[in-house]
């Protein structure tokens, strides 16, 4: 056991800790920071573009209601929706 987790520690990139703390979260790392930096990264570029909310929920298939979670950092997003969002708002 102490091999394996020796091992994840040197394949960890640097930044990110191998271990999660009881709360889920790992040391030095917040998931709901992250989220919430997210959701404010989509709705700034979503507003640059001069896209309403709706607009990106028909492009990227998502529905509005979720956007508006993942936007206020409350919505887990898989990479494959952050996929599809990316190029909704691309090809605006």
């Amino acid at each position: 056991m102490a091999n394996c987790a020796t091992r994840m520690a040197a394949d960890t990139p640097a930044g990110f800790a191998a271990e999660a703390t009881a709360s889920g979260e790992a040391s030095g790392y917040s998931e709901s920071e992250f989220l919430a930096q997210l959701g404010d990264r989509v709705r700034d570029t979503r507003m640059l573009r001069n896209m309403s909310r709706r607009e990106l929920a028909r492009r990227s298939r998502i529905s509005e209601r979720y956007l508006a979670q993942i936007e206020a950092g409350k919505g887990n997003v898989s990479i494959v929706l952050l996929l599809r969002i990316a190029h909704a708002i691309r090809v605006n």
